[in-house]
């Protein structure tokens, strides 16, 4: 078990006032099985208070409603969790993650893969557990990207990055889904935090003896104690954390992130 403190940030400034600003933040990491999230603090600014439900993924989501004019939006989310890797509880299973989802049908490039990985589970030892297959799909999908930051957007398919090869952890992240939704698992998408990084990473998790076991393909290498869990669901659009509309004329916006995750020792 590893005590993080993690402090994420999310800053727009907008080239021209905006008004009628409605949003819907994912930006709160939750307790949850493989995790123990305290003293979590969340501010806003403009300053208002949101409303606050829990989703069909069990995310947290904040909406709110901002109808005078502003030039910059923002929030900042701190607190801490308890990661404990070794002893995740168990979850129902829930066969939405064996389909293809928006983000995440496959096209020649992506069934190419597959046809890969399948070609090497047959010739592998080993490969009977859902982890150890997803394992031989991480280690190709790894193999089929060179890491380029903004050579894809929020919107690009897993499709469409490996057809390019390359792309960031999003994109990582989709390959890997649809792969293993082909070769028989069940497989969600995670976003989170992760030390290091700047910024949020995505992951995937399959699910595994009642368990969902979590697989970073853009590192390749198993998920430990140094991740921390925010939203899940069938692609990235279940997991977006932050979306808005407004209104304004011609307005151009720009965004800043940080991210940090530290640890501290158990005393």
């Amino acid at each position: 078990m590893k005590k993080l403190y993690f402090d994420y940030e999310m800053k727009l400034t907008f080239s021209s006032p905006v008004t009628d600003h409605r949003f819907q933040l994912r930006c709160i990491p939750a307790t949850g099985p493989r995790q123990q999230v305290i003293d979590t603090k969340v501010v806003i600014d403009p300053a208002i208070e949101p409303n606050t439900s829990i989703d069909s993924f069990d995310s947290v989501v904040m909406t709110g409603f901002l109808p005078e004019p502003h030039t910059h939006f923002g929030y900042k989310v701190t607190g801490i969790a308890f990661v404990d890797n070794a002893n995740i509880k168990s979850e129902i299973y829930k066969p939405l993650y064996r389909f293809d989802s928006a983000l995440t049908i496959p096209g020649p490039a992506v069934k190419a893969l597959t046809e890969r990985c399948k070609d090497r589970l047959r010739h592998e030892k080993n490969t009977g557990s859902p982890v150890a297959v997803a394992t031989v799909v991480m280690d190709e999908v790894f193999k089929s990207f060179v890491y380029t930051p903004k050579s894809t957007t929020i919107h690009t398919t897993a499709e469409q990055a490996l057809a390019q090869g390359k792309g960031v952890c999003q994109d990582y992240a989709h390959v890997m889904l649809s792969v293993c939704r082909h070769v028989g698992l069940t497989a969600r998408y995670i976003a989170g935090l992760l030390g290091g990084e700047g910024a949020t990473h995505a992951w995937v998790e399959v699910y595994h003896k009642d368990r969902w076991i979590g697989l970073d393909p853009t590192h390749n290498r198993l998920v430990d104690d140094n991740y921390i869990t925010i939203a899940h669901g069938r692609d990235y659009r279940d997991c977006m954390l932050d979306i808005g509309v407004f209104s304004g004329s011609n307005v151009q916006q720009t965004q800043w992130v940080n991210a940090s995750v530290h640890e501290k020792p158990q005393v």
